[in-house]
């Protein structure tokens, strides 16, 4: 799961916010291209989505109670040992400047509904109950993104793992399903409502998106080329989308090799991911 959902970042950072044309021209799956937006960064390198993602995924590995103090110590820890770029520029210059958990917690100013929590909330949908993911989903929400909006689609991106992952149901009732769970309105008409068009900021874009892409059905090549064709802020779509379709047994897992043979393999690249995988999914 997390070098698939890393594979999505890395692939779609290089179009986040590109112009259409630029994302028709490039979105061929033959491998990675600098990222649009941030000159100079390697292709194949993945984003914040990715190194937060790995935060969550470690504090589930480690066994420890979740607090928020636990969890603010793990956001800090994974950018300061591999700082990489991607993050909003208000929350990156926060995170360069506090050197541990405790300072983030008392600058931060949770108010966003944003699609941060979302893109970073896969791995909790290992876990075995709803009840489960859904607590430790807003929990890990409410450090940076304490709005009804930005805890509701950190909440829906875990269900989908979990649906997935749990065998729950065919992909293409994955959103009505997450519907049935969170039918609270936070302004979007609802998680089945297929989505269309340029992806914007808000979570739960990203996450409606990402769901229409799962219910699209198809393999994983299909599922990042259809996100990142959306346009907009595609990296997260397809974080989320791969993250949940990497645990169906419905879904071809045909990601080109060279995806995988290009994505930065450094002290938390590829092998990393891989070996934390591992753990992850037998927790």
């Amino acid at each position: 799961m997390l070098v698939e959902l890393a594979i999505g970042d890395a692939y779609g950072g290089a179009f986040e916010h590109a112009y259409p044309s630029f994302v028709a021209e490039h979105n061929n799956l033959t491998g990675y291209v600098p990222h649009h937006g941030q000159p100079g960064a390697p292709a194949g390198r993945y984003t914040d989505d990715t190194q937060m993602t790995i935060a969550i995924a470690e504090a589930l590995v480690s066994g420890l109670r979740w607090t928020p103090l636990l969890l603010a110590e793990q956001f800090v820890r994974a950018y300061h040992r591999d700082p990489h770029d991607g993050y909003a520029p208000r929350f990156h210059q926060l995170l360069s400047e506090v050197r541990d958990g405790e300072e983030l917690l008392r600058r931060l100013r949770p108010q966003s509904d944003k699609s941060g929590a979302a893109m970073r909330a896969g791995p909790i949908g290992i876990l075995p109950a709803v009840d489960d993911v859904l607590y430790h989903a807003k929990l890990q929400a409410r450090i940076t993104h304490d709005t009804p909006a930005g805890i509701a689609a950190a909440q829906a991106a875990a269900l989908a793992v979990h649906y997935c992952h749990h065998r729950l149901g065919p992909l293409s009732e994955i959103a009505k399903w997450i519907e049935g769970i969170l039918p609270e309105d936070v302004g979007h008409g609802g998680w089945a409502l297929p989505w269309s068009g340029k992806v914007g900021p808000q979570g739960w874009m990203s996450v409606r998106a990402a769901l229409t892409v799962l219910t699209g059905g198809g393999g994983l090549a299909r599922m990042l080329h259809s996100a990142v064709a959306l346009t907009g802020d595609v990296d997260t779509v397809a974080t989320i989308a791969l993250a949940a379709a990497s645990r169906s047994p419905e879904v071809a897992q045909d990601l080109p090799p060279v995806l995988w043979r290009d994505l930065e393999n450094g002290e938390f690249g590829r092998d990393h991911l891989a070996r934390l995988d591992e753990r992850l999914l037998h927790i």
